[in-house]
């Protein structure tokens, strides 16, 4: 369901991209997947953020962020996202990355990640790859190339929170 919804969002090479490789075969955080449903149980949008580490230290990556094509450009997108950082900062997630369009994820507070000696490997537009402080100060010390996160079991729990 959360797959058709992607591949009629971003179309079936999104699977090509980098990010793609850090989450693969990997299961999304814990507590952190969110949709939103229309009033027929119809799928809507959907977010999940992945564990990722950079040299060493825990972080997360945003997305997929994907809304229904029919149902761009009414905030549902944006909300899934404040909701999506709320719940990441009071389970204590301290950085958050994700590739994305600048002027839709500035307003959150995500900046440039290069310029902070951020790495991700594989092509991607660096303008495009953005860090978030979730808490204060997080970022200092901090550099290095994102990496996928050590593998875990899968938990029983579902996608929805």
């Amino acid at each position: 369901m959360i797959e058709d919804l992607l591949d009629r969002t971003f179309g079936s090479e999104r699977q090509e991209k980098t990010v793609y490789r850090l989450r693969e075969g990997l299961p999304a955080v814990e507590g952190l997947s969110f949709i939103a449903e229309g009033g027929q149980g119809e799928l809507i949008a959907s977010l999940r953020f992945w564990a990722v580490s950079i040299s060493g230290e825990p972080a997360i990556l945003l997305g997929p962020l994907a809304v229904e094509p029919r149902y761009q450009g009414q905030g549902m997108g944006r909300a899934l996202v404040a909701w999506g950082l709320k719940a990441a900062k009071q389970q204590g997630h301290r950085l958050c990355l994700v590739v994305g369009e600048p002027a839709y994820y500035a307003p959150y507070g995500f900046i440039p990640a290069c310029p902070n000696g951020l790495i991700l490997p594989g092509p991607v537009d660096p303008e495009r790859f953005q860090v978030l402080e979730l808490v204060a100060g997080a970022i200092e010390g901090i550099r290095g190339v994102i990496e996928r996160a050590p593998e875990i079991e899968p938990s029983a729990s579902s996608d929805v929170a």
